[in-house]
C-alpha cells in the first residue's frame, strides 16, 4: 500500500499532535523541577521529571461533584447499573495529568529512569452505549502559551480509546513481539465482570482485562486484572531496553473526576521459548482526570463529528478480526508507513472534503488492515 498525504501542514499537524500524546502541555517551567516522591539515596540531580515540552493555558477546574456524580449515588439503582454508571462517568471535559516513577530497580546496578509528567485538556465522549457496552472516546484539544505570551491553538489529537463490556466471552491478552493470544473465559470468570478493552490512537489494539466493580460513599473501584501490553510510546521514543509492561489498572470514580492507577513492571522477554522472563523496574503511574469548569471543546467536536465514518470503519473492522482470531501479530508499519500516519492522513480527507465514498473508505481500512496483520507485513515497534 501507499500512503500518499492528501494535505501535509493537516498531516504535520497530526505529527505535531501525537508527540503532545507523549510530551502533552508541560507544567510551566518554574515546576519542572518539583520533585517530591523519589529515591533518597542516590544522586537525583538527574531526575527532574521529562515530558511536556510546551506550556499549556491556565485552565480552571470546576470543584462541585458533577451530574454523573450525583447519578452515580441513586439508591435504586441496581448493581448492573450502578457499574455502568460508573463508566459513563468517566465522560466528559478535564484536566488529564499523567505522572509515572520508577519505584524498585530489579537488576542494580539498573538506576532509576527519569519520572514522566505532563498535561493536557481532554475531552471523554460516550461514541457507543448499550446495555452490555459502552465505548469511551478520548480527544485532546490543547492549547499553549509560546514564550512570548502568544495564545497557540487550539490542537486536536484522536487520543486513546476504552471499550467496556459486560460478562466478555474472551479478550485479546499481549505476549509481547507484536503478538496477541485469544483466551475463552470460564462461566465463574464472566459472572459480574466488565472487561475493559484499550485502544492506541489509531485504533489498533493495546491490551484487554477483566474485573468488577465496587462501589462506596466515596468512590467506585475497578481493579482490573494483570495483563501484558507494548511499550508505551512515551518510553518507546527514549529506550530499547525492555519489551512489554506487566500491568493491573485501578479506575477510581469520585466526585470531581477520576483517576487512573497503574502498577507496571518492564518486563524482559527471554530470547527463547522456555526461558524465564525478567523485568527490569517496577513503575507506579497516576493519571488524574480533573473536571473542567469552562473550556472552548469546539474543535474536538468539529473532527469528531466530520471523521467519525472513518473512525466507525475502522472499529468495525476491528472488532470482526478479533473476533475471529485466535492468534494474531500487528505491526504498526506497513511498507514502512506507521498506521497514525496513514489513518490521519486519509481522515483528512473527512475534514476538509469531500469526504470519500463508504466502498472507498472500507477498502483502504480493510487493505491497511490486512497489511498490518499479515505474514509479510513490515514489522515495527515492540
Amino acid at each position: 500500500m501507499s500512503f500518499p498525504l492528501r494535505n501535509p501542514a493537516s498531516l504535520a499537524l497530526g505529527l505535531f499532535g501525537l508527540v503532545l500524546v507523549s510530551c502533552s502541555a508541560s507544567q510551566p517551567k518554574t515546576d519542572s523541577h518539583r520533585y517530591v516522591f523519589a529515591w533518597p539515596f542516590i544522586d537525583t540531580a538527574g531526575m527532574s521529571p521529562r515530558g511536556g515540552t510546551t506550556t499549556g493555558e491556565a485552565v480552571e477546574i470546576d470543584s462541585a461533584p458533577s451530574q454523573a456524580w450525583e447519578a452515580l449515588q441513586n439508591p435504586t439503582l441496581s448493581k448492573r447499573e450502578r457499574d455502568r454508571a460508573a463508566i459513563l462517568a468517566m465522560a466528559g471535559d478535564y484536566r488529564a495529568s499523567f505522572d509515572f516513577l520508577e519505584t524498585i530497580a530489579f537488576d542494580p546496578p539498573y538506576r532509576p529512569a527519569q519520572p514522566y509528567r505532563s498535561w493536557g485538556t481532554e475531552r471523554v465522549y460516550v461514541i457507543e452505549d448499550t446495555d452490555e457496552r459502552i465505548s469511551l472516546q478520548h480527544v485532546l484539544e490543547m492549547v499553549f502559551v509560546d514564550e512570548d505570551g502568544n495564545r497557540q491553538g487550539p490542537f486536536v489529537q484522536k487520543h486513546w480509546r476504552q471499550d467496556w463490556v459486560y460478562e466478555p466471552k474472551s479478550l485479546h491478552e499481549y505476549m509481547g513481539r507484536r503478538h496477541w493470544t485469544k483466551r475463552t473465559l470460564s462461566p465463574k470468570e464472566r459472572r459480574g465482570v466488565w472487561r475493559q478493552s484499550v485502544y492506541q490512537v489509531d485504533d489498533t489494539p493495546r491490551y484487554a482485562s477483566i474485573g468488577k466493580w465496587e462501589h462506596g460513599p466515596q468512590g467506585s473501584v475497578w481493579t482490573g486484572s494483570q495483563t501484558g501490553r507494548p511499550v508505551p510510546r512515551r518510553e518507546s521514543t527514549v529506550r530499547q531496553d525492555y519489551d512489554l509492561l506487566t500491568a493491573v489498572n485501578r479506575h477510581t470514580i469520585l466526585p470531581t473526576g477520576w483517576t487512573h492507577e497503574e502498577d507496571n513492571l518492564k518486563t524482559v522477554l527471554p530470547e527463547k521459548d522456555g526461558g524465564m522472563r525478567t523485568a527490569r523496574a517496577r513503575e507506579i503511574g497516576v493519571n488524574r482526570y480533573e473536571h473542567l469548569a469552562q473550556f472552548d471543546f469546539d474543535a474536538a467536536d468539529a473532527y469528531v463529528q466530520s471523521t467519525a465514518p472513518l473512525w466507525a470503519e475502522v472499529r468495525r473492522q476491528w472488532d470482526a478480526k478479533l473476533e475471529s482470531s485466535t492468534e494474531l501479530d500487528i505491526a504498526t508499519t506497513c511498507d514502512e508507513t506507521p498506521v497514525f500516519i496513514a489513518l490521519f492522513s486519509y481522515a483528512t480527507k473527512f475534514e476538509e472534503g469531500p469526504a470519500p465514498s463508504t466502498p472507498e473508505t472500507r477498502k483502504f481500512v480493510a487493505d491497511l488492515i490486512d497489511c498490518i496483520t499479515a505474514p509479510t507485513a513490515t514489522r515495527g515497534g515492540r
